[in-house]
């Protein structure tokens, strides 16, 4: 399995992504400036998915809006190739009005809440022919053929295409949010916590969705999600997040099966497993504060709450770079692989 790197191209390749907001003080005047992105770049190749997680606060969704430019970031770029095996890319930040609409085409998203989501005053056909009409100029009798396939292929019957939005279960909205995102025959689909909403049996319904989608549309995923169980289910590599920085990536065997960062090995430690008898002999690992605790400022971010840090005047001097442990797998840590 191919692990993307910085160097390889990628369906969608983020490059020295960076954002920052503003912070009002109480009591004093004007505002100062919170880094949320600290350079993040990943790439995503052909056909495969890239697992973003993280905890609340780490900058998964300022990643997510940026990548769409529902954020202008500060600096960065964000390349997407149009078409599969073409070397021409363009710079999603700084695309024209026109390129931009066909940037709108090509790279898609699937938002958390399938209700929130969705107009509830408009129904299920308006819903996905709207696209179909405004980037493909479709007819009607066009785009009622085109709206029955497409909830066809998210495993809807085209006779509910009249109903709305309440109408419909949380799952059966996901299907419909999907189907909309597939009728700007995208290239690469940004999944953002797309089951996290839904019941336990229906999460697996759409998860299984989305793995065939992928195979029979060759779509590229970038998937984020704080559920390390789905991650391992769906991605073919995994990047972990903390404080706006990437700290670990590896292909998911690997980085499950050695976390090399202490804050991977956290995370890893507090995601359930189904064996009972593995459950009750494995160590949890708890972490003091939380991301808003920050982190030493020269040094590692993750310092503060780190569980091998202490006594180590490297975690709190030094700030370590995402470097090659070995196989592809990154980690931004002095002593992984150590």
């Amino acid at each position: 399995m191919p692990v993307a790197t910085e160097t390889s191209p990628g369906a969608i390749s983020i490059r020295g992504l960076r954002h920052s907001y503003g912070r009002h003080s109480i009591g004093k005047r004007g505002t100062s400036a919170v880094e949320v992105l600290k350079g993040i770049s990943l790439n995503v190749p052909e056909g495969q998915t890239l697992g973003l997680v993280g905890e609340s606060g780490c900058g998964k969704s300022t990643l997510v809006k940026s990548i769409l430019r529902l954020v202008q970031p500060s600096a960065g770029e964000v390349m997407l190739r149009t078409k599969a095996n073409d070397s021409n890319e363009i710079n999603v930040l700084t695309a024209s009005p026109r390129e931009l609409k066909l940037v709108r085409q090509r790279l898609q998203v699937v938002f958390q809440d399938p209700y929130g989501s969705l107009n509830p005053r408009m129904s299920v056909h308006q819903t996905v022919s709207e696209p179909l009409q405004e980037h493909f100029g479709m007819s009607k009798e066009d785009c009622r053929a085109r709206v029955g396939e497409l909830l066809e292929l998210v495993g809807l019957d085209p006779t509910v295409s009249d109903r709305y939005p309440h109408e419909f279960s949380g799952g059966q909205r996901q299907r419909i949010g999907i189907a909309r995102a597939l009728a700007f025959e995208p290239r690469v689909l940004i999944l953002d916590e797309p089951v996290s909403a839904l019941d336990v049996s229906v999460q697996a319904q759409i998860l299984n969705l989305i793995v065939d989608l992928q195979e029979r549309l060759g779509l590229t995923y970038l998937f984020v999600s704080h559920d390390l169980a789905v991650i391992e289910h769906v991605a073919d590599t995994v990047a972990v997040m903390y404080l706006g920085e990437i700290v670990e990536f590896g292909a998911t065997e690997q980085l499950f099966r050695n976390p090399s960062h202490p804050y991977t090995q956290a995370l890893l430690s507090a995601s359930p497993i189904a064996d009972v008898d593995l459950e009750r002999k494995r160590t949890r690992i708890i972490l003091r504060g939380d991301t808003s605790s920050g982190g030493s400022t020269s040094g590692c971010q993750f310092a503060n709450r780190c569980q091998t840090s202490a006594g180590r005047s490297e975690c709190t001097e030094s700030h370590p770079k995402l470097r090659n442990i070995g196989s592809g797998h990154l980690a931004a840590c002095h002593f992984a692989g150590a």
